[in-house]
């Protein structure tokens, strides 16, 4: 099975952080570590050089967009010699369109199977001019497009944009997280009445995981009645837990088929949503959301700590507490027996 069959499928695939030493310096050995957990646990893709990886390893004095996509790319090659099937390859591409076509021509270099565009850079444009833009990363490279939630730097994108983005040939899926449900309802329904069945929809929402899976969409489309479903989640919240996040979807793609949804099901999109909110710091705009992924992952030893390339990008007062609660609460959510039996060995 290829990577885009894998992709329609619906997957797993964690937003992987950054990993780096207490000097702010890249950690490769710890890097490699992730993407090792993340393969085991079960996960069907990596994301790299997104939102959790952090934006600023394309700063000059930084420099560390190109060498995170080459180790990726070695390290992923030994995995997929490991697996059933290949792992998922995203990239993340940002920027105005010579950054954004340049960041898509080396990641398609490095075997890269589809670039996650980020419209941040252009946020305030029209839509014609984010049209012309997605189409010439097309171009190069399969897109998943990407309607990234206000709160961290994304814009507004109407009904009318994903409908004219299903016009592009070379979309191979859509990261749906604005954590707004009339947004997604946007995304889901232009898909739809463009009858781009191929189009896999991935959600990104954090706050609302669970039941983004389990919701059927139906729409009429002339005499027709058309139904898609969000199959998979590329999400930063799945970069920590993995093996939890992976049961999660199998169990989704379970309860698809049926009319009625187990009371546990519903219950647990409560324990997932809960969990996010400390995780990524809800209750101070998302401040620290990197760095409390960052904090599950440095305590099942897999980061050394939660440092960010940025210093003052850190937890948020409170944030802590709040990651100590749902640790208590939800018990049943963390793998951190399966991590604590591997860790050795992807750290070797």
């Amino acid at each position: 099975m290829n990577a885009y069959d894998i992709l329609r499928r619906g997957v797993v695939i964690p937003a992987s952080p950054l990993a780096l030493d207490a000097h702010r310096r890249w950690d490769e050995r710890r890097q490699r570590a992730l993407w090792r957990y993340y393969s085991d646990a079960g996960a069907g893709g990596i994301a790299v050089g997104v939102h959790t990886t952090q934006f600023a390893i394309r700063e000059p004095h930084i420099g560390l967009f190109r060498p995170l996509l080459e180790l990726a790319q070695e390290e992923m090659n030994g995995l997929d010699a490991r697996r059933r099937e290949p792992l998922v390859r995203i990239a993340g591409v940002c920027g105005e369109t010579p950054q954004a076509v340049g960041e898509a021509e080396l990641a398609r270099s490095l075997g890269f199977h589809a670039a996650l565009l980020s419209l941040s850079a252009l946020r305030h444009c029209d839509d014609d001019t984010l049209i012309a833009h997605c189409r010439r990363v097309a171009e190069v490279i399969p897109l998943v497009g990407f309607y990234l939630q206000p709160a961290v730097g994304g814009g507004v994108l109407g009904y009318s944009f994903w409908r004219r983005f299903a016009e592009i040939e070379n979309v191979a899926a859509i990261k749906i997280a604005p954590f707004n449900r009339y947004a997604t309802l946007d995304v889901v329904r232009a898909i739809a009445e463009a009858g781009r069945d191929d189009i896999a929809l991935y959600t990104g929402n954090d706050d609302n995981i669970v039941l983004d899976l389990l919701t059927p969409y139906r729409f009429h489309t002339g005499s027709r009645q058309v139904e898609r479903r969000i199959v998979g989640g590329l999400l930063g919240h799945w970069a920590v837990w993995t093996l939890r996040a992976v049961e999660l979807l199998e169990r989704c793609h379970a309860a698809a088929g049926h009319e009625a949804v187990p009371a546990d099901l519903l219950r647990l999109a409560v324990q997932v949503t809960d969990c996010n909110a400390a995780f990524f710091d809800a209750a101070n705009g998302f401040r620290g959301c990197i760095a409390g992924i960052h904090e599950v992952l440095r305590r099942q030893g897999l980061l050394a700590g939660i440092w960010c390339l940025d210093r003052h990008e850190t937890l948020s007062a409170g944030q802590m507490e709040e990651i100590d609660r749902v640790y208590r609460s939800y018990p049943h959510l963390n793998d951190d027996a399966f991590v604590a039996e591997h860790l050795h060995e992807w750290l070797s």
